[in-house]
């Protein structure tokens, strides 16, 4: 059986995209809250990349604590003016172990994931995809 201390020494050799979300869900910046409420509940994620019109380039991200925020304090927000987080990014070929100290150091629970070429949005990394990679290399 492997230990966490075993496991915790994996994360280094896996890749972010090997454990990303292929793929990002995202809106315009001027997207009414209530439409990327619908997208989260829709497609069960609990972020949204905001994206600018001009290149398709993350600029913020709204995530589900976002819209309870907003929700809670009766704003009528815009997806952009709802989101706290600034889109935090990670190459896809960066190890896990390096996106999950990011996601630490910043204390996000999202970061985009880039191709590597031309730095484009191509997945989503989530907190709980960490999780899943380090239980999964107990079960190795």
């Amino acid at each position: 059986m492997i230990n966490e201390q075993n496991r915790a020494a994996e994360l280094p050799r896996v890749r972010v995209s090997d454990c990303m979300h292929a793929g990002i869900l995202s809106c315009a910046p001027d997207a009414p809250l209530a439409e990327v409420a619908s997208i989260m509940s829709e497609h069960r994620v609990h972020a949204v990349a905001v994206v600018d019109r001009d290149g398709g380039r993350p600029v913020a991200v709204v995530s589900d604590l976002d819209v309870v925020a907003a929700v809670a304090s009766g704003a009528q927000a815009s997806a952009l003016q709802a989101a706290a987080t600034e889109p935090l990014a990670v190459s896809a070929r960066e190890s896990l172990h390096r996106a999950a100290q990011l996601m630490a150091e910043h204390g996000v629970a999202h970061l985009v994931v880039l191709d590597a070429a031309g730095g484009y949005p191509v997945g989503v990394l989530s907190t709980l995809d960490v999780a899943a990679a380090f239980a999964g290399a107990a079960s190795e």
